[in-house]
């Protein structure tokens, strides 16, 4: 028989489930029975004489329990479940409770217990088992969603209220989707040995939407300023990103809220949604939603006080700390930040657990809120115990070192918060919270550290394409915290257009049980620069660092490298032309006129970092800088000093919106006689500098092509490479709001230059001698430390197939011969 000839429609009373209706019938049909075979027994009994009235009919003992009708249900676990058996007198109570709690298994569709003297015959119909459910029509919603949501599985019992259920979650699920034409209809297939075939036909019905949402009530803000505060947005052909262009309940009450914090934070203490309806159009296709607002009149702060009972801490300070002023429109959100930096401050001075209980009083009259923060005094507490929770990969005590309290300390909310940071930084946990509770006695007090583990190990092959490396292939294998010990081990082989690597590192953070950070890295990298500065480099080597804290936000590393270096240049740059120079003398020995041999460079280094970031993954306010030096000539063939610096500060605008702004440097000159050659120098551009190609900027060799008549045009030739540098950049952050997009507006502003004197002559340098006049030099060097200025939009997109990075540049200053580069994307799939 086909699947469609034997299915069979699941008829539904919406008012009483049919398995209710039997187990009512089968109850009446007991009750009347027992009725019956009362009044018969009654009624053949004999009378009994006057004299013996005190006498009782002997009750009826229970011989022998039969099941009938069970097929995958063992008999004896049927009467596992009755709460009489052999030896019992007749109960009437004790059967009902028996049939109730038959049903209640969800093993049956139907139950009857039977008494034939002395005897009980339990007939029972099990409900089938379901061997499949098939979900038809669903395009909207991908099928592991739908079954993630039921009940309904393979090899679950069947029953019509669970079904029942199952459409009902199903019909919501299409709603929250902005479908509410949506219906299921429920079918079966009979299936041999009590089984079922469970399936579930819908018609998804086309998209809801929102034709328009509309504001009565409102006189302060206009409909579009209201539209803009609430999630759930108007139906546009162009918003086909929003998923909030849809009727949702759970969502209109959000709205309803945010609308309660627009308005409280703006004056309005007295504003409430009056209500909120949404009407479907006749054709089902879209809602109107119109919110009816009470505004009320606008407040500002009144007298502010604070009452505490804390010894360290007095009124005026508190009150001082708090930045709510008088005669400050009213705002509510800055009662709930007072009562969180009234917490930190007693936090600091040892008190976990005071009670800040605010008073808000409303003078009508004069249109004004008084505010009265009351905190109450504590004990001082001290930590009892540290319990670490969640931790199922990395050892307690690489916790705990990462603890700026210890058991036995007094309680201090500073310290707590920057120990949750450092646990944070460590990137090993997803989630990281820290709360205390009471402990033994008042002035103890027990901390919890809950931890949920991340993946800290990575086999990850990735493939990718930007428009400044082209095509990128990065074969890793990552594990950030080795054996739960968090040590760092690491290799990688990375290839791009202008980048081949190899690199293997091993890092230690505690190095013989100190705080001291111990590291090993060999490497193979070949830089491929022939398209832009002339020449290919390759770098082999190793490099051994340290790296230790000076003070609670300052840290120190020293490292030494040792490596051998390689530059290849076509023949042809370093052949003597006319006038006895080479064509790129910036490629070749200033004194032999010949390529640089292979070098031996063994450079010492060290890096002081200072961070006052108040988050290490997503800072909203506080700096971070670090100024490094390399030193080389201690062995080997180079000799220079190299100074690097850079800083970065941020600042939290509003939710998710940040302000960051960065400056960099970095200045090298050679010692002992010794020229900074072209692989030494500082290249800038691409995203060092957006809106440049790579080596964009910066020094470079020039060349007069003649055009004839006495006339040349001058073209850009190769980047030099510059030994100073300096670098500025602001940008703001936000989210778009659709999807996971991300975008920020920016801009950079800064140059590259100072070669050495040994590279900046070019004169009487000739290759093609085609006719230009003797005083003018076939090739010249420009090499100006000029500021350019670029501004630019950006967006990131964490799309299904990785993360996406669109820049769209716009120049403010710059020079001809730069290369410019007005879009750049990059994206890389990891799989």
């Amino acid at each position: 028989m086909s699947l469609e000839v034997s299915r069979k429609k699941l008829e539904f009373d919406v008012t009483k489930p049919r398995i209710i209706r039997t187990f009512s019938a089968m109850l009446m049909s007991c009750a009347s029975i027992w009725v019956l075979a009362g009044q018969a027994a009654a009624q053949s009994a004999p009378q009994p004489a006057p004299g013996d009235a005190q006498l009782a009919t002997a009750p009826t003992i229970i011989r022998t329990i039969q099941v009938q009708g069970n097929q995958r249900v063992e008999a004896n676990t049927v009467a596992s479940y009755l709460l009489f058996g052999p030896g019992d007198p007749y109960s009437e109570e004790r059967i009902d409770l028996s049939v109730k709690t038959l049903y209640a298994t969800g093993l049956f569709a139907d139950v009857l217990i039977e008494p034939r003297d002395g005897n009980v015959l339990i007939r029972v119909v099990e409900n089938p088992i379901i061997n499949r459910v098939i979900l038809e029509g669903n395009k909207a919603l991908k099928t592991d969603k739908i079954t993630d949501e039921i009940e309904a599985e393979p090899r679950a019992i069947f029953t019509r209220a669970n079904v029942q259920s199952d459409v009902q979650r199903i019909i919501e699920l299409y709603r929250q989707s902005g479908r509410f034409a949506a219906t299921v209809e429920p079918k079966v297939v009979q299936q041999p040995q009590n089984r079922v075939d469970l399936i579930f036909e819908i018609t998804e019905g086309p998209v809801t939407g929102v034709k328009r949402i509309n504001f009565i009530g409102n006189n302060e803000y206009s409909d579009k300023r209201l539209r803009g505060e609430i999630a759930t947005t108007q139906s546009k052909w162009w918003n086909i990103l929003s998923s909030n262009d849809n009727y949702d309940p759970g969502r209109l009450e959000y709205d309803r809220e945010q609308l309660r914090k627009f308005y409280t934070d703006r004056g309005f203490a007295d504003f409430r949604v009056v209500s909120a309806v949404a009407e479907l159009t006749p054709d089902q296709e879209n809602f109107y939603i119109t919110f009816t607002i009470d505004e009320g009149e606008e407040y500002r702060w009144g007298d502010i006080e604070v009452n505490t009972e804390l010894d360290e801490l007095n009124n005026e300070f508190l009150k001082r700390i708090v930045r709510i002023k008088s005669g400050d429109i009213y705002k509510a959100s800055d009662v709930e930040d007072a009562i969180e930096t009234l917490t930190f401050a007693a936090g600091t001075s040892g008190y976990a657990f005071v009670d800040i209980q605010p008073e808000i009083k409303r003078n009508r009259d004069t249109k004004t809120v008084d505010l009265v923060f009351n905190i109450v005094e504590g004990p001082r507490v001290y930590i009892e115990r540290i319990d670490i929770v969640g931790n199922t990969t990395t050892l307690d005590y690489v916790i705990r070192r990462e603890l700026e309290l210890a058991e036995g300390d007094a309680f201090n909310r500073i310290l707590l918060d920057r120990s949750k940071n450092k646990i944070r930084a460590l990137r090993f946990f997803e989630e990281v919270e820290i709360e205390e509770t009471q402990g033994s006695a008042p002035d103890r007090a027990v901390v919890k550290v809950s931890l949920k583990e991340q993946p800290t190990g990575e086999l990850s092959f990735s493939a990718g394409f930007s428009s400044a490396d082209r095509f990128l292939v990065d074969l890793s294998i990552t594990q950030r915290n080795l054996r739960g010990r968090g040590q760092l081990l690491r290799f990688v082989v990375r290839t791009s257009a202008n980048r081949r690597e190899i690199d293997l590192r091993f890092t230690e953070p505690r190095f013989l049980g100190r705080n001291l950070a111990a590291g090993v890295e060999l490497f193979d990298i070949t830089l491929d620069f022939l398209d832009e500065a002339n020449f290919r480099q390759s770098r082999q080597g190793a490099l051994f660092s340290l790296g230790f804290p000076v003070t609670e936000n300052t840290s120190m590393g020293a490292r030494y490298s040792i490596r051998k270096e390689s530059i290849d240049v076509p023949a042809l740059s370093c052949i003597p032309q006319i006038g006895g120079r080479p064509l790129n003398s910036s490629l070749c020995d200033p004194i032999t006129n010949r390529p640089y041999d292979d070098r031996l460079s063994s450079i010492f280094g060290y890096t002081f970092a200072w961070d006052r970031r108040n988050d290490p993954i997503t800072p909203t306010r506080g700096f971070d800088m670090r100024f490094s030096q390399d030193f080389a000539g201690l062995g080997g063939d180079v000799r220079y000093l190299r100074s690097d610096f850079t800083a970065n500060a941020y600042r939290g605008l509003a939710k998710e919106v940040i302000a960051s702004a960065r400056v960099s440097g970095g200045y090298i000159t050679g010692w002992g006689g010794d020229p900074i050659q072209i692989n030494d120098r500082f290249f800038k551009g691409n995203f060092d500098f957006r809106g440049y190609d790579t080596a964009g900027i910066g020094p470079r060799q020039m060349r007069n092509v003649p055009l004839g008549n006495g006339e040349f045009a001058q073209i850009r030739d190769i980047a030099l490479g510059g030994n100073a540098y300096g670098l500025a950049a602001a940008e703001v952050s936000f989210p778009l709001g659709i999807s996971s997009l991300l975008g920020s507006l920016w801009v950079e502003a800064g140059g590259v230059g100072l070669l050495d004197d040994e590279f900046k002559s070019l004169e009487g340098v000739r290759i093609f001698d085609q006719g230009l006049p003797t005083e003018t030099p076939e090739f010249f060097i420009v090499d100006e430390l000029s500021v350019r200025a670029m501004a630019g939009a950006s967006i990131f997109w964490e799309s299904p197939f990785g993360p996406l990075r669109f820049d769209f540049t716009k120049p403010l200053r710059q020079f001809p011969y730069d290369e410019r580069k007005s879009f750049q994307f990059t994206t890389r799939t990891r799989f």
